[in-house]
């Protein structure tokens, strides 16, 4: 039998070792062996990163680096424009926050950088 730990995503029991890191064919889900020991059992959470790599974390602050036009308007957020309190969802908009003057978004962690 084998001795590499279920997919703490889907707990699939055919991960397999890829160059160090753990793989899930099941549901594509990555990760190391310093993660999979330190969680032990528990459900590993959201894992969004922001343009430059930094994981994002809910309460965190980004700033936009690229104009994002807003649905339905003909006003444009601009690049630079500061975000704080965010908050980490599921979806293909994986940020949810309030953008002064222009109310709730959502937007994609590809447009921000933290800090």
């Amino acid at each position: 039998m084998s001795d590499l730990p279920n997919c703490p995503k889907c707990k699939s029991e055919y991960t397999y070792e890829d160059r160090g890191l753990f793989a899930c064919p099941e549901c594509a889900h990555e990760w190391n062996a310093a993660d999979a020991e330190s969680s032990g059992d528990k459900d590993v959470g959201l894992v969004i990163r922001d343009s430059n790599g930094a994981l994002l974390q809910d309460g965190d602050s980004v700033t936009l680096i690229k104009d994002l036009k807003v649905r339905g308007s003909s006003s444009v957020v601009k690049v630079g424009t500061k975000v704080k309190n965010i908050r980490l969802v599921e979806g293909d908009h994986d940020i949810d926050c309030k953008i002064s003057g222009f109310g709730a978004m959502k937007l994609k962690s590809e447009f921000v950088k933290k800090g």
